[in-house]
């Protein structure tokens, strides 16, 4: 047995779907997912119904999260109902306690829409956290453009979509001196965008996801919908990029964008929606790739998955600590979750890394 104590782990990206599509996931069954991951706090994303936009979602989600022994943060909405055309009332998300913003899913098409969100946010000291997409490219693409994509006579996700958007957004902020956080970064040239701006002092931060550093777009081959997600898993010069851009700190934080879907959902390769769940995994997947096979020590782990992210979402460290057998390994199975979700990427891998608390 090698039993580690390492501070609980703190995501910046999960989707909870409460209200509204709670068949999919609540913050009952969330919650439980976080604490079998390890997880003492999370920050749900705002595309729920009705949207995170207004003071009674957001009391709710406060309200319902109440006395489950974590901490669960809703991130709101850039624009009035995610619809890219008015932007949502800061003063009052400040008032609120909201330290997060983001249209997740639904960018921001309107370059001077998106210039005005990043100078109202700043002066609601609000970080804008980016879906980079541009939809107009995805138009209809359901897996990564390429190969693959061409091989299963599909139409592909072009990765300019989000290679255009992260470098909008980091201009924008960089022009204004605001901060901007990139969320689940899945290109070499996303990578290369941000690492230039930050050696240039653009205060921007940016997540990936394990799947992201460790699969590519060839476990599509088998037609399983549970491997396609938003962005998509994509080529091995990408999986080489984003593994880089984590060792050499380019990439500040692991997140999951744990995105539960109903099992009848995605039976249908072409037709179901984008996400993967990644609470109950996550550390073992990102402990057995990154640390295991000596690619960054734990603390490095401990820091992407706890530290940076608690930091960036504007949290002291915190005084939670989980343990870890680090030479327990087990097979992962979906319906042995707490989450509803049954749409795991890691189904069937071995991981090291087990939950002792």
């Amino acid at each position: 047995m090698a039993l580690v104590k390492i501070p609980a782990l703190f995501d910046l990206h999960v989707h909870f779907r409460d209200p509204g599509f709670t068949g999919k996931e609540d913050i009952f069954s969330g919650a439980a997912a976080m604490k079998a991951g390890g997880y003492s706090g999370v920050v749900c994303m705002p595309n729920t119904s009705p949207p995170i936009d207004n003071e009674e979602t957001i009391n709710y989600i406060h309200k319902k999260s109440m006395g489950l022994g974590v901490n669960i943060y809703p991130a709101a909405c850039i624009t009035k109902g995610m619809k890219g055309e008015e932007l949502a009332d800061y003063a009052m998300y400040n008032r609120l306690g909201i330290k997060i913003i983001t249209d997740d899913g639904k960018p921001v098409k309107n370059n001077e829409l998106m210039r005005k969100a990043f100078i109202e946010a700043s002066k609601h000291n609000l970080l804008i956290a980016d879906h980079c997409e541009d939809l107009d490219i995805i138009d209809g693409g359901i897996i990564n453009k390429g190969e693959v994509s061409e091989k299963l006579a599909v139409k592909g996700m072009d990765r300019l979509s989000e290679d255009l958007i992260t470098a909008r957004d980091i201009i924008l902020a960089a022009e204004l001196e605001t901060r901007v956080h990139i969320c689940h970064v899945s290109t070499e040239t996303s990578v290369e965008i941000i690492r230039a701006a930050k050696a240039k002092g653009v205060k921007v931060t940016a997540e990936t996801a394990p799947h992201y550093f460790i699969f590519t777009d060839e476990k599509l081959l088998a037609k399983d919908a549970d491997y396609r997600m938003n962005p998509p898993l994509r080529t091995e010069r990408d999986r080489e990029a984003i593994e880089a851009a984590v060792i050499d700190g380019t990439i500040d934080c692991i997140c999951t964008d744990h995105a539960p879907h109903m099992p009848s959902e995605k039976a249908d390769f072409y037709t179901a929606p984008n996400g993967v769940i990644g609470l109950e995994t996550a550390f073992a997947a990102a402990y057995t790739y990154l640390v295991k096979t000596g690619k960054i020590p734990l603390e490095r782990l401990t820091e992407l998955m706890s530290t940076k992210p608690r930091k960036i979402y504007g949290l002291p460290p915190t005084s939670k600590y989980v343990h870890f057998d680090l030479d327990e390994s087990y097979i992962v199975n979906p319906e042995d979750m707490k989450s509803k979700g049954r749409n795991c990427v890691f189904k069937g891998e071995r991981l090291y890394g087990v939950l002792k608390n």
